[in-house]
């Protein structure tokens, strides 16, 4: 019988959390968020660039592509290496290095110069994300994991979307790369307390030699699927979400009222991860993805009309409900086609890559600060992610 880690089972270690319990699920989350938390700052982190820094909308897009490719490429590299690593030491020595060049970031203010460096930020945390992924397929409810994942990420991104927008003029672009600093440094103690999550022996069984769980081809085309699905719908959300804080801008609504609105959406989005702990798959995936996409979908072609107010408030608060309660979905998915985590990994891979495109096509997009082309793209995006998922999610329900 499969051994299930409900408890700490590493006596010479007492320190260890319960391996399938509350404190693991939301350690786990920060681990898999420490890399990448600009994203859940992403708006800030634009402005921040122009306001502080004086780049342009382009080019601090271009900045955010590139962290987030980097993010892609490391994403990647977890799939090949997660089975084979010491995957603590190197989640040690990954925060380590991305804390050095959060702060090497600080002094730098040329484009090109910051293109470079957050690239490498991206490589970086996008590997160490991976990491997070794999370790989360191999707990028993990954599903209800990656919900504490989103809880977590949206809660700690709308403290930073409230407030850090409002501090760089008068503290610089510095305090962007200070906060990130912080969430890492968090992230690190936490790591102390995880258990080991090793890979059980009818994994490593199901996955000994050269036939790997890439090369089953059912599994496979499923998995093709659902990594599109990710693809599609992380590129929609931040394609949009990159520029939020400039669509409402150019629609001549303040800072002071789109900071705190976002901060809220962003509060209330945890909403959305809430009730994937509550439901998990108990009414299929299915279900939730189609009601949830079909939602944020509707929502984002609504901000044609930013110009009102509520608009852009209510808008961005269920399109942030809907994008955190549809991606433990998604990644559930990967999830359940392969526990050993490569799937998983590869998921992370895809969303990665989805959400260094979304900002890329954004800014190819731009003409003139004219955003409507990007509100189409995102909810076309949106829709086609529901078309790709449909398969997958039906194949594990049925199931």
């Amino acid at each position: 019988m499969e051994q299930t880690l409900t408890e700490n089972q590493n006596p010479d270690k007492p320190w260890y959390v319960a391996a399938n319990g509350i404190a693991a699920s939301v350690f786990l989350a920060f681990l898999t968020t420490a890399g990448i938390f600009y994203i859940n700052i992403m708006p800030a982190v634009v402005s921040g660039l122009v306001d502080g820094l004086g780049f342009t909308s382009q080019q601090a897009g271009y900045v955010s592509s590139a962290n987030l490719y980097g993010a892609s490429v490391g994403a990647l590299a977890a799939v090949f290496a997660i089975k084979h690593i010491r995957w603590r030491l190197w989640s040690f020595g990954l925060m380590l290095a991305i804390l050095l060049i959060d702060f090497s970031s600080t002094f730098i203010a040329q484009p090109l110069a910051m293109i470079a460096l957050r690239g490498l930020h991206g490589l970086l945390g996008g590997l160490l994300v991976g990491i997070g992924f794999g370790i989360i397929s191999r707990t028993t409810d990954p599903d209800k994991t990656f919900g504490y994942l989103l809880f977590i990420q949206w809660g700690l991104g709308g403290l930073g979307l409230m407030y850090l927008p409002g501090l760089v003029p008068e503290y610089g672009t510095s305090v962007l790369f200070y906060a990130l600093m912080m969430f890492t440094a968090v992230s690190l103690v936490m790591l102390i307390f995880l258990p080991d999550y090793p890979v059980n022996s009818q994994i490593k069984s199901e996955h000994k030699g050269p036939k790997l769980a890439l090369m089953k081809l059912p599994n496979l085309s499923l998995l093709v699927l659902v990594l599109t699905a990710i693809f599609l719908f992380q590129a929609a959300n931040m394609g949009l979400f990159a520029y939020m804080i400039a669509i409402g801008r150019e629609e001549g609504l303040a800072i002071e009222f789109m900071s705190p609105s976002l901060g809220a959406a962003s509060w209330v989005a945890l909403v959305g991860a809430f009730l994937v702990m509550i439901l998990g798959s108990r009414y299929g995936r299915m279900l939730p993805l189609t009601v949830g996409i079909l939602v944020t979908a509707a929502c984002t072609w609504a901000l044609h009309f930013s110009e009102i107010a509520s608009v852009y408030l209510y808008g961005n608060i269920i399109i942030g409900v809907g994008w955190a309660f549809v991606l433990p979905y998604l990644f559930g998915i990967c999830s359940e086609l392969d526990k050993a985590g490569q799937y998983a990994a590869m998921g992370g891979f895809a969303s990665k890559m989805g959400l260094a495109s979304g900002p890329l096509v954004g800014a190819l997009l731009l003409r003139n600060e004219v955003y409507g082309p990007l509100i189409n793209a995102a909810t076309v995006g949106l829709l086609l992610c529901l078309v790709f998922a449909f398969r997958p999610a039906i194949s594990l329900d049925r199931k």
